[in-house]
């Protein structure tokens, strides 16, 4: 008998493997099936097979024979065009080399670095019933001679078997990777939806309404209500006389921006259970965001301190606004800016200075929301703007701080079309009966 497989003998591995990859939609499975049966089928003394990412147009592999084993294997990436690998990608057609030295597109240094010898290769591209590139074969040194046709056709047939389950067993990966995300995404947002006040103790004669619509899955933006009595934070069951108020909009939205958020409403918190005025606290989150935060991320934040007893207000904005008084005796609004920059953006002293006081009257309703609501775009891009807030607080003045958020939730919303929010939509509406 020759000490080339039969026929029969190919035939039968060949119908063999083909039942075992339509076994398995587990992707290293797959693969280690095809170069066992790339390496047997054609009496070779190893194969490798590259997979295909189209986005960054490289062929990689990390199960081949001779690269490595264990729980981290090595990962071998090339570019798509470059070797015998990539003239096969790039052709889509088998590349059989009878003398790796003599071809200029043999790469020795993988030789010279292993000790390796490598004489022969037989490079088969991978295609699904598509046609679509899904990766390459390249197996390396036919025991006896060199490959011949015989040897293509073979490799050509188990190709198509092997495209169609790494295609399968590609999709099936990448789909319980991306459940696997979601499922960690919607942890993440219940974490941060945890952080958002609930129902907290109302001081009478006030109204408070909060709430933050992220985007995506996580939001850049938060808020919070914190009780207050004298200059600590309340106890469970203690009546308070007094809240701090907080919104902010860390840049971008989703997880990130999410952490630098609720990183920002903690270092608040413990501010103020070490009993600091809003002014100090302000300065210390700024430092410390100024530390942590990468270049070009940044978080815009607005703090008050509201006495229920005398409606007196002390805000600090670092670069958030506008903030809005609407003040019923005059109905006209006050409109306050930023008194610094976004906490991340330059480490700076804060003093009273950079503050600023007054007082809501009865009747009177302040407005803090995120630039998601101001600048919510309609089919032509026209942004919703200050004004039209202004005009939705001044018609719904006389209903709850509840029914004004939803008020303008519901105009933002229809200006838009009723589309995806383009950014995270947050807010605190204060009223005072």
């Amino acid at each position: 008998m020759s000490a080339r497989r039969t026929e029969a003998e190919r035939t039968a591995k060949l119908l063999e493997l083909s039942r075992r990859l339509a076994g398995t939609g587990d992707l290293q499975s797959i693969l280690s099936l095809v170069i066992d049966a790339l390496r047997d089928l054609l009496d070779a003394d190893r194969a490798t097979v590259f997979e295909f990412d189209e986005k960054a147009q490289e062929l990689f592999t990390q199960v081949a024979h001779g690269i490595g084993s264990g729980d981290a294997p090595k990962v071998i990436r090339i570019p798509m065009s470059a070797g015998i690998a990539g003239a096969a990608a790039t052709t889509r057609r088998i590349v059989n080399i009878p003398d790796a030295y003599e071809d200029a597109r043999f790469n020795r240094s993988i030789d010279q670095k292993t000790g390796y010898r490598t004489r022969t290769i037989l490079a088969i591209p991978l295609l699904d019933h598509d046609g679509k590139l899904v990766g390459v074969a390249q197996v390396l040194n036919r025991h006896e001679g060199t490959f011949d046709r015989a040897d293509e056709e073979l490799a050509t047939g188990l190709a198509a078997n092997a495209a169609v389950a790494m295609r399968r067993g590609r999709l099936i990966e990448d789909r319980i990777e991306r459940e696997r995300l979601e499922q960690e995404m919607d942890v993440a947002k219940d974490i941060q939806a945890g952080t958002f006040p609930g129902e907290f103790p109302l001081i009478p004669g006030w109204d408070i309404a909060g709430e933050s619509q992220p985007a995506e899955f996580c939001g850049g933006d938060a808020y919070d209500v914190v009780p207050i009595a004298g200059d600590a934070v309340a106890a469970p069951g203690e009546d308070p006389d007094g809240y701090v108020l907080a919104i902010a909009d860390a840049t971008g939205h989703g997880i990130a921006s999410a952490l630098s958020s609720v990183q920002m409403r903690g270092m608040l918190r413990l501010g103020l259970r070490l009993r600091q005025p809003i002014v100090k606290i302000a300065e210390e989150v700024n430092a410390q965001l100024c530390e942590d935060l990468p270049n070009g991320r940044f978080v815009t934040a607005w703090f008050a301190r509201l006495d229920g007893r005398t409606g007196d207000v002390h805000t600090v904005s670092a670069g958030q606004g506008p903030i809005l008084h609407y003040r019923r005796a005059t109905d006209d609004f006050a409109s306050t800016s930023a008194d610094m920059p976004p906490f991340g953006v330059a480490a700076l002293p804060y003093t009273d200075a950079d503050s600023q006081r007054y007082s809501m009257a009865p009747g009177d309703v302040l407005v803090a929301i995120t630039d998601g609501f101001y600048e919510a775009p309609d089919a032509e891009r026209t942004l919703f703007g200050e004004e039209r807030v202004q005009d939705l607080v001044r018609a719904n003045r006389d209903r709850s701080a509840r029914e004004i958020f939803e008020a303008i939730k519901s105009a933002v919303h229809d200006f838009s079309g009723h589309r995806p929010l383009e950014d995270d939509q947050t807010g605190l509406i204060v009223k005072r009966a």
